[in-house]
C-alpha cells in the first residue's frame, strides 16, 4: 500500500512540474517566443554553419511552435493530475483495478516526455542545432532533466501492484 501512495505523489508532482512549466511560459510569453524563434532561426551557429534545413525566421512560425510546445506541457500537467486523481481514487482498491487506474498518469508522463525528448532533444537538438548556442544549451539541458523527470516517474508508475 506504500508504493501506491508514493506513486500518487510522484504523479502529482510530475503534473505540478508540467503544468507550472507550462504556466510560466504564458507568464513570460514574449521571452519564449525570443527563445523560439531564435533557435528556429539558427542564429549565432559557428559549429556547424550549414544545416539540412533552412533557418526559420517568421514569427507566426515560431508562435505556432511555442503554442504547441506549450500547448503539449499544459497538457501533460493536466492529463497527470487526472491521473493522480484517479489513482487517488482506487488507492484502496484491488490491484487490477489500481493497475488499470494508471491511464492517464501515465499518459501524462508520456505526454512530457514527448514535450522534451521529441520537441527539445529531438527537433530542436538535432535538427535545429540547439547545442551550439548558450541559450540552446541551457534550453536542452533542461529539457533532458524534465523528461528524465517524465521517463523515470513512468517507469515506477508502471509496475505492477500486487
Amino acid at each position: 500500500m506504500p508504493i501506491r501512495y508514493l506513486k500518487i505523489v510522484l504523479i502529482v508532482f510530475l503534473g505540478l512540474m508540467t503544468l507550472f512549466y507550462g504556466l510560466q511560459n504564458l507568464v513570460n510569453l514574449e521571452a519564449a517566443h525570443q527563445v523560439v524563434g531564435a533557435v528556429l532561426a539558427m542564429a549565432n551557429h559557428e559549429y556547424y554553419p550549414t544545416s539540412l534545413v533552412p533557418a526559420i525566421t517568421s514569427p507566426i512560425v515560431s508562435g505556432l511552435v511555442l503554442a504547441v510546445v506549450i500547448a503539449g506541457e499544459l497538457a501533460a500537467g493536466l492529463v497527470a493530475l487526472k491521473g493522480a486523481w484517479d489513482l487517488w481514487a482506487n488507492r484502496r482498491a484491488p490491484a487490477t483495478a489500481f493497475n488499470g487506474a494508471k491511464t492517464w498518469a501515465l499518459m501524462g508522463a508520456g505526454i512530457g516526455m514527448i514535450v522534451w525528448f521529441g520537441f527539445f532533444l529531438a527537433i530542436g537538438g538535432s535538427w535545429f542545432q540547439m547545442w551550439q548556442t548558450q541559450l540552446g544549451a541551457q534550453s536542452l539541458e533542461g529539457a533532458l532533466q524534465y523528461f528524465l523527470c517524465c521517463a523515470v516517474v513512468f517507469v515506477i508508475v508502471n509496475m505492477d501492484d500486487a
